[in-house]
């Protein structure tokens, strides 16, 4: 009969296995793209042959990459915004107020996530097909920045949502009781409380917009945004400039997020500060 000490040890020895099973299988790829970059052959293939930043520069250099960049910042910018303060309204809706039909906001809210993303975009170029058809207007970077903020804005909501039900309401009423008004109150208290939630928001919702494909493919008409830029040119084979592009796109959002996540760190500390000095 075995020991508890040693099914234990066991329990411990499989979820060690099991966690790095799946760091493995999550960063190994990114690890190959990133290395794919850097590759001397114009074949993507293993072992890597040489190192060369050749990639690097032909991606910058070929003439519709840069337009696809412009478009897809384009796009992500006002969506974020729109997304973002949708979401941030909808979040305080949601949580702080009781009104009629909650359910019912709460159901549509969530529905474009029950949508898959290719769904989504189907249906809505129909949308806008019908909708076009009658007030004369065909699909483009305007119809794509609809579709997004449309898929966005729940992830947007929900993000601020877990930052707004983690807020303490008394530090509102104290800052009433010293006769801040309602302005004050939201400017100085309120949002630099849930600043790093709304930051966490829109963070997400850029980088969403930024990445998503179906839509934008669905939506974008003639104009090109940067996940169509490569489907395009991965549709015609393979090439080294593809895993040089995810890497240029890997880093910065990576760095955006470990962004957000330090301003996490910090509003909790500053929440937590005056409970403690209490």
């Amino acid at each position: 009969m075995i020991s508890r000490h040693a099914r234990n040890a066991l329990v411990d020895a499989a979820l060690v296995g099991s966690v790095a099973l799946l760091l493995v299988f999550f960063y190994v790829p990114i690890v190959t793209l990133v290395a794919f970059s850097f590759t001397s052959s114009r074949v993507l293939t293993l072992p890597i042959e040489g190192f060369s930043l050749e990639w690097y520069g032909e991606l910058v250099r070929k003439p519709d990459f840069w337009p696809a960049v412009t478009n897809s910042a384009l796009v992500a910018a006002i969506s974020t915004v729109f997304a973002t303060v949708l979401g941030t309204a909808g979040a305080i809706a949601w949580i702080r107020f009781r009104f009629r039909f909650q359910n019912a906001f709460r159901a549509v809210t969530f529905a474009p996530l029950l949508f898959p993303q290719l769904l989504l975009g189907v249906v809505m170029l129909l949308w806008f097909s019908v909708l076009g058809n009658w007030l004369g207007f065909s699909t483009g970077l305007a119809t794509v920045i609809v579709g997004h903020v449309v898929y966005v804005t729940p992830f947007a909501l929900v993000i601020v949502a877990v930052q707004v039900y983690g807020f303490d309401a008394s530090l509102e009423d104290a800052a009433r009781d010293a006769g801040a008004t309602g302005w004050e109150v939201f400017r100085e208290v309120t949002f630099p409380l849930l600043w790093p939630g709304v930051f966490s928001a829109a963070s997400f919702s850029f980088l969403l917009s930024w990445g998503n494909f179906y839509v934008s493919y669905s939506l974008a008409g003639s104009a090109r945004t940067l996940p169509v830029f490569v489907y395009s040119g991965i549709a015609v084979g393979s090439s080294p400039i593809y895993p040089a592009l995810a890497t240029l796109n890997f880093v910065p959002a990576l760095a955006l997020v470990a962004v957000a996540e330090v301003m996490r760190r910090r509003a909790l500390k500053r929440q937590r500060l005056p409970t403690a000095e209490g």
